[in-house]
């Protein structure tokens, strides 16, 4: 009798981990495929530096930018640990996502109008942040940028403190809070992760503009003056953006992020009730 319990016992173990080994494998063919086709779409024929490029900012804007995004990468770093901790096989999921934040990121659509200082890309930290918290998420965008600026002139390794602040930060903030209060709202499934892209990929390139706005207060006018000459640059640069080509993206992605985590919902729902996405069935309304 007691054997047969020992054998239960091993074999009851088996099906509360077999699911969690395959949520990897899953979320890759969910979440990086769909964007690597996106992504694919809007390659363009030349491409500029991506993000905010190198040698934009003066020394003391850069150091500005790093000085701010110091708290969030150190909180970031811990919260990463300890949801490593109490949510099995966290590692792979923060790698899926990842790469499919790195992915997506890598195909820029150059700005004319900005002539070569920062292009359009889809971001992907809204749904990183939707799925494993905004604060991990700022260390998947942190990751993302400084491969993208090492090894593929991406962006830039001075610009990197105002680039994380503004897709890192910015991005995956904006994005979580906006999937958040969808939820609240009792919005469907698919409309709270497509508020999460699109206003994420919104609030990133209001970072980017203010990255590049601030550089007007170089000047030597008086402080109104150069205040309102920043202000007016930000608001510029933020309507090249939406104009030209982040509208239709910001469109593209919120749709991606919404068919991805309906389809989750519907295919893994255990994969979200272990990351704390959906604590319930009725958090958010299916799609």
């Amino acid at each position: 009798m007691v054997k047969k319990v020992e054998n239960y016992k091993i074999f009851a173990k088996k099906p509360t981990r077999i699911p969690k080994s395959r949520y990897a494998g899953f979320l890759f063919k969910i979440i990086i495929l769909p964007y690597i086709i996106i992504s694919i779409l809007g390659i363009p024929g030349v491409a500029f530096g991506m993000h905010i490029t190198e040698g934009i900012l003066p020394p003391r804007w850069a150091i500005f930018w790093f000085i701010i995004i110091i708290p969030f990468v150190i909180i970031g770093t811990l919260k990463l640990k300890k949801k490593k901790r109490e949510v099995p096989g966290f590692l792979p999921l923060v790698g899926i996502v990842g790469a499919a934040v790195f992915v997506f990121s890598c195909f820029p659509i150059p700005v004319v109008a900005l002539n070569g200082m920062a292009t359009a890309h889809p971001a992907g930290t809204g749904m990183s942040a939707m799925l494993l918290g905004p604060f991990v998420s700022v260390i998947i965008a942190g990751i993302a940028l400084f491969i993208q600026a090492l090894f593929l002139a991406h962006g830039g390794l001075t610009t990197l403190g105002v680039n994380i602040f503004s897709m890192g930060i910015l991005g995956s903030f904006s994005g979580y809070f906006a999937f958040r209060i969808a939820q609240r709202l009792r919005f469907k499934l698919f409309w709270c992760g497509f508020f999460a892209g699109v206003i994420s990929d919104i609030f990133t390139y209001i970072g980017t503009s203010i990255g590049l706005g601030l550089l007007v207060l170089e000047g030597g006018e008086s402080f109104f003056a150069t205040v309102t000459q920043s202000l007016k640059a930000m608001l510029e640069i933020f309507v090249v953006f939406m104009v030209t080509s982040q509208g239709p993206l910001c469109i593209a992605e919120g749709i991606v992020v919404g068919l991805v985590i309906s389809y989750v919902y519907k295919v893994r729902p255990s994969i979200l009730f272990s990351l704390r996405v959906v604590k319930e069935r009725t958090d958010a309304l299916p799609a």
